[in-house]
């Protein structure tokens, strides 16, 4: 570990690269809309740099598997990530908008290194003793920035306009990027492997998931919550304007959500091995599936109950599952299996919004239970593919 170098520095870095990355979306569609005047334009802009995470999680990964000095790959990452919002913003109003939205997508294609490639690097960081704690910690970044992002968001484009909200944005990604840089090299043994191609490492790391019941459990399960939320989701303005009195109360919902997954984690910090993770993620996603049965009551208190509980499922879920990754996931394949992950629920999330859409406006309840009988689905399926994962390795 570099001399100087701490758990407290890792978490520094990682709350700043995540907000930024909170940040960007909303401020990329207050931008485009104020630059513009087109939401379908801005809309793509967020699209393109979301959905383009699922092509490039992978490859980072196995890029920053095969790295002597695995930071400074993510610094960079980090640094292009900045640039790119910063040449989105410069070319708003300049450029057509589709230069513009594949200004975003190239950008989107280093998302994952501000998610998965980052967690990927912090049992270089943290001793084994530590790192049940610093994997809650860690989890918890998450948390906060999906709390503070759009907020700041808000924040900076009501006070100093849209554009800047986006620089603001780009200055807390790049601000990370001098942490990530420090962080400790591969050891010895890691660096002693022959590297594979990266098309034959991609493929290592997908057998690794599929043939590892942990994996391949933990895996599906939040792959399938995370499409779960993504109906949640479409289903936020419709639930604010018919429940809570405005479509842009909605939002609270998210806040109230984030705010508890804070909390479950924070507890979770404190007594990290009270509970096996394996087991943390399949009941988090039962948790994750009454919140939003009770979301489909359409009741303004049961409404916000089913918010706070649905944050005890997520949070947890969260940290248990980097906990599972961390434990099963061989070191020459660390990274490629924590941004292939994160990759693969972008995905999923963006699926479940393009599904629950038409159907939330023809019901909402009928929505907000189809994505309750998703979180619920996810729990059983998850076990019976890690049974049959297992049967396949031996």
């Amino acid at each position: 570990m570099p001399k100087g170098y701490s758990v407290r520095s890792y978490l520094a870095g990682a709350t700043a690269a995540r907000v930024g990355d909170e940040m960007s979306g909303p401020a990329l569609l207050l931008a485009g809309l104020a630059v513009t005047g087109s939401a379908t334009g801005a809309s793509s802009l967020l699209a393109g740099i979301t959905v383009a995470a699922a092509v490039g999680g992978p490859v980072l990964g196995a890029l920053l598997d095969r790295a002597v000095r695995p930071g400074r790959l993510l610094a960079c990452a980090l640094a292009l990530y900045a640039a790119g919002l910063a040449a989105i913003l410069a070319g708003l109003g300049r450029l057509p908008t589709a230069w513009t939205v594949l200004l975003a997508v190239l950008t989107g294609l280093l998302g994952p290194a501000l998610s998965g490639g980052w967690t990927a690097q912090l049992p270089r960081v943290a001793a084994a003793p530590r790192l049940p704690r610093a994997n809650a910690l860690d989890a918890m970044t998450f948390g906060a920035a999906a709390l503070a992002g759009p907020a700041l968001a808000g924040a900076a484009a009501e006070v100093l306009g849209a554009s800047a909200a986006v620089v603001v944005a780009a200055a807390l990604v790049a601000v990370a990027a001098p942490v990530a840089w420090r962080l400790p090299a591969r050891t010895a043994t890691a660096l002693r492997a022959r590297p594979a191609p990266v098309t034959a490492a991609l493929a290592a790391g997908f057998r690794v998931v599929v043939r590892s019941p942990p994996l391949a459990r933990a895996t599906l399960v939040s792959v399938v919550c995370c499409a779960a939320q993504g109906m949640l989701t479409a289903c936020v303005p419709l639930l604010g304007a018919r429940v809570l009195g405005g479509a842009g109360r909605g939002a609270l919902l998210f806040s109230c959500a984030a705010v508890s997954a804070l909390a479950a984690n924070a507890v979770l910090a404190r007594h990290p091995r009270a509970v096996a993770p394996d087991t943390v993620v399949r009941l988090s996603a039962l948790v994750q599936a009454a919140a939003l049965a009770l979301a489909a009551t359409g009741r303004p208190v049961a409404l916000l109950v089913a918010a706070l509980v649905l944050g005890i499922g997520e949070g947890p879920q969260l940290t248990s599952l980097f906990a599972v990754r961390h434990r099963e996931a061989p070191e020459h394949l660390r990274g490629q299996i924590f941004t292939t992950g994160a990759s693969l629920k972008v995905t999923a999330f963006a699926l479940g919004v393009a599904v629950a859409g038409p159907p939330a406006t023809w019901s909402l309840p009928g929505a907000l239970l189809t994505a309750a009988g998703t979180a619920a689905g996810a729990a059983f399926v998850g076990q019976s593919v890690g049974r049959r994962a297992g049967r396949e390795s031996i």
